[in-house]
């Protein structure tokens, strides 16, 4: 990198940690900090939305999928993401705004007392925490790698440089700084990246040669599903996504929660779904015909970054990489506010009486420590991510597994015909998942990334489902919940009293 990309990356870092500095004084409460006060455009959280789902991996672990296999890194990785948001449009982000509508929550789980138990609150939050370490530390990793290729920087210092500058904003800005940043992000990670599909379609031959590349490609490119991305898998990841895009990742659901109204929530979604569908399509192009430009990559994580530097010219260079970091920064950020969302507002009150009483200084304060542990606690983890499978590993082994125990009661507990499922089914289906993904994977010691990720999640759901039949449980609280956020209730207007809490 020569001194103009460096000045362009630098002045990136800079305008990031303005817009949290701005975004400072947005925030006077702890609603503020966790869903914006219920005041952001539904574009706006369209578009954090979209860019709070994915990151640095799609140009590191993706782009290497890409190389290797083709078009099926779109296939299976992103059309399930565009399927998953446009259904949860209309079934769960209305349901996410009602929440806090009407029981004045600020964090994904803090209806979960309520729904079920405090039991199962306490179980989804504690496991959720720690994967979302896991999740988190992954993204670190795919931007240290591209921090390494095109800067030289070690490993080490890319994680722990893009980790700060990322607790810098998040910590004081809370959810208008994740947004605020990530519209930012957008453009400029859109900029970047149609630079770099014109510098590819210029090497290759210019408009002309797009109808003939197909065919010089490996023959395998443009299939579907190829090698081990199966049919199977294929069916098996949209369920994760389903799951996982319409609240399982919490962050996700903050953005719902954070918008004006049901109607607003959903236009939202729609947003991101859209997004999904095109915009992956763009950042990927450069890694599918890759082989074209450059046959011989030893590395094919670092296929993206080589082709950067060889393609871009001085100063493109330095807004590619910032485009690259856009998405981790993105998703971790908003991943920090979740996480920190749920310690403040589920975890700590089920610990100590006075976390129940907090004042609002107090409340803040909290909520910022939080997120300062939990950024410090992924770096740490990032440090060590060769030792948990590299970042495709986590991603897809760790993450996409747990997902479904996790997630499968707090979305499903939320839909009128699972009302009469209760804690027993929520902790069975939850605890069972978790055991299964254990077995399949420690005990039996499959290396089949399908059985890894299927067997959690329909022990989870199979369980979920059959306890709820065979062992319901009616309780007049969770009918109550379950009706309003269906839009059964009277009116779109907040809960009087007190917000659901792990105390409730």
């Amino acid at each position: 990198m020569l001194w103009l990309d460096w000045t362009t990356l630098g002045g990136y870092f800079l305008v990031m940690l303005l817009i949290g500095l701005w975004s400072h004084r947005r925030v006077s409460s702890v609603s503020d900090y966790f869903t914006g006060g219920g005041r952001m455009p539904w574009w706006l959280s369209g578009i954090s939305h979209h860019m709070s789902g994915y990151s640095a991996a799609v140009f590191v672990a993706y782009a290497a999928v890409g190389y290797n296999y083709g078009i099926t890194i779109y296939i299976w990785a992103f059309l399930p993401l565009a399927l998953a948001t446009g259904v949860g449009a209309f079934l769960f982000a209305p349901r996410w705004n009602r929440l806090r509508l009407r029981y004045a929550v600020a964090s994904p789980l803090e209806f979960l007392a309520k729904r079920y138990n405090v039991a199962t609150q306490q179980a989804l939050a504690w496991s959720g925490a720690l994967l979302k370490i896991f999740d988190v530390a992954a993204k670190w990793a795919s931007v240290a790698i591209l921090l390494n290729v095109f800067t030289g920087l070690p490993m080490n210092v890319g994680i722990l440089t893009t980790g700060l500058v990322t607790l810098l904003y998040c910590t004081v800005g809370g959810l208008w700084a994740d947004a605020l940043t990530d519209f930012g992000q957008f453009v400029i990670q859109g900029v970047a990246a149609l630079a770099m599909v014109v510098a590819v379609v210029g090497r290759l031959g210019g408009l002309s040669a797009l109808g003939t590349l197909w065919g010089r490609l490996p023959a395998t490119h443009t299939h579907p599903l190829v090698g081990p991305y199966t049919t199977a898998f294929l069916g098996t990841y949209i369920i994760v996504k389903f799951f996982e895009y319409n609240g399982g990742m919490w962050n996700l659901a903050q953005r719902y929660m954070a918008t004006e109204s049901p109607r607003a929530a959903r236009r939202s979604a729609a947003l991101s779904a859209v997004l999904y569908l095109v915009w992956p399509a763009v950042l990927l192009f450069p890694s599918v015909v890759a082989p074209l430009v450059m046959p011989h990559v030893a590395n094919p994580q670092q296929v993206y970054a080589l082709m950067s530097e060889s393609l871009l010219p001085t100063g493109l260079v330095g807004l590619s990489l910032a485009g690259m970091f856009s998405h981790t920064m993105a998703m971790a950020s908003s991943d920090a506010n979740a996480v920190s969302a749920v310690v403040t507002r589920d975890i700590l009150p089920a610990l100590s009486r006075r976390a129940r009483t907090m004042d609002v200084r107090a409340g803040l304060f909290t909520a910022r420590a939080a997120t300062v542990v939990f950024i410090t606690l992924s770096m740490l983890v990032a440090i060590e991510a060769g030792h948990f499978g590299g970042v495709l590993g986590i991603i897809v082994g760790l993450v996409a597994a747990v997902m479904g125990p996790i997630s499968i009661p707090m979305l499903l507990g939320m839909l009128p015909a699972f009302r009469r499922c209760g804690p027993r089914a929520a902790l069975a289906s939850w605890s069972l998942g978790l055991a299964a993904y254990v077995f399949v994977k420690y005990v039996h010691g499959s290396t089949d990334q399908t059985s890894v990720i299927a067997t959690p999640l329909l022990t989870s759901l199979v369980v979920f489902v059959l306890v709820g039949l065979l062992s319901p449980e009616p309780q007049r609280s969770a009918d109550d919940l379950v009706a309003a956020i269906s839009g059964d209730a009277v009116a779109e207007r907040p809960a009087q009293g007190r917000p659901v809490t792990a105390s409730a």
